[in-house]
């Protein structure tokens, strides 16, 4: 009876898809991120190195709308390259290929800041279902399976020792008037708390003076816990 309760509610559509996706691809790709991003930094020393930031960017649109091609979404973010792929047999499937893209992320001030970042693409299924008669998923049903999805992946990666600090979620609601440049800016938020982070390491490895000490405040991450999640930053932009 609580089987078909569930069935009919649909709650465990997103529940299903973050524990698939964790499973079935981030618990193999991300343990080797940090390696893939260690060697393009070596292969490429003119660039720019933040160990804070070698880790995986995966996109949370509450819409579930999600671009196949990054750089239609924002002229600002340019691929680069793609990062050392990840060969393993895989369910009956030999030799099967997980790579990441690396791009090039410019900020408001034109500078250039360097990721690997994806959708994550369990949102395309919620997005397709929201489009399927056979479905039957609403709008609305599938806002709050965006925001199960989320808060479900979360759980599961905060809980995995092997997953440690190789991924950052991004999730976002997107504003009602178009912003051609709103994807760039939410991704170079997150990757100058990133920066952040890593200057807080340093310094509490060499502690500064007093007067250069960073506080603390500028380095919490605020994250939304309202029924109705807006952008993971308090900043106004």
């Amino acid at each position: 009876e609580m089987s078909e309760m569930s069935e009919r509610s649909k709650q465990n559509v997103a529940h299903g898809l973050a524990w698939s996706f964790y499973v079935g691809y981030l618990k193999i790709v991300l343990p080797r991120v940090k390696k893939s991003m260690e060697e393009f930094s070596r292969a490429n020393p003119n660039l720019p190195a933040c160990r804070k930031t070698w880790k995986l960017h995966i996109l949370v649109p509450l819409s579930c709308d999600i671009y196949d091609d990054l750089e239609k979404a924002d002229s600002n973010i340019q691929y680069v390259t793609e990062l050392t792929e990840t060969i393993l047999a895989r369910a009956g499937i030999k030799k099967r290929v997980y790579k990441h893209s690396l791009y090039a992320i410019t900020d408001e001030e034109n500078q250039l800041w360097h990721c690997a970042v994806e959708y994550a693409t369990p949102l395309q299924t919620l997005y397709a279902m929201s489009q399927d008669e056979c479905a039957a998923f609403s709008r609305e049903e599938r806002l709050e399976q965006a925001k199960l999805f989320y808060r479900t992946l979360e759980e599961i990666l905060r809980g995995s020792k092997e997953c440690a600090d190789t991924y950052r979620l991004i999730a976002y609601e997107e504003p009602e008037e178009a912003e051609p440049h709103f994807l760039s800016r939410e991704i170079v938020w997150h990757l100058r708390q990133e920066h952040l982070e890593e200057i807080s390491v340093l310094e509490q490895s060499h502690p500064p003076s007093p007067s250069t000490a960073l506080d603390s405040a500028e380095l919490n991450l605020q994250i939304s816990v309202s029924d109705l999640p807006q952008p993971l930053r308090t900043d106004g932009f």
